[in-house]
């Protein structure tokens, strides 16, 4: 994860736990707060009642997977959790990136990109198949 860096000190999960906002999903429940920093720090948490630690950890590779593939388009200098719930266990991965984005729209971490922004290597503005004259 290139804007990522991995948070596992118990007192910021638990500072996020207290004083961060929460969005709870059919998968996941995600906490975030800002860090002040120009990146972002991701934890991710999976309880003993979820399953046995193959299961723990293959609900954490996919959760893991799934920010990863959609970091570019997190807003950066948050400390974001993510907890999983019991039903991640039987989810398929794309449940559980659904449900993680989902999630971190409500919370407001995912960017939005204005339709008529310029890109970066082109002067003129970026427009969307919708808008082009036909």
């Amino acid at each position: 994860m290139v804007f990522t860096q991995s948070l596992k000190q118990n007192h910021l999960f638990r500072r996020l736990y207290q004083r961060g906002k929460s969005s709870a999903g059919r998968c996941v429940v995600v906490y975030c707060r800002k860090n002040g920093l120009d990146c972002n720090r991701l934890g991710i948490t999976a309880g003993t009642k979820i399953g046995h630690a193959v299961v723990r950890n293959r609900i954490r590779r996919r959760i893991r997977e799934a920010y990863r593939l959609s970091e570019a388009e997190y807003q950066r200098g948050y400390d974001i959790v993510v907890v999983a719930r019991s039903r991640a266990a039987d989810a398929s991965y794309r449940e559980i990136a659904d449900c993680l984005r989902k999630q971190s729209e409500h919370l407001g971490l995912i960017r939005k990109e204005d339709p008529h922004e310029t890109h970066p290597a082109l002067d003129d503005p970026v427009l969307p198949e919708a808008d082009l004259p036909s």
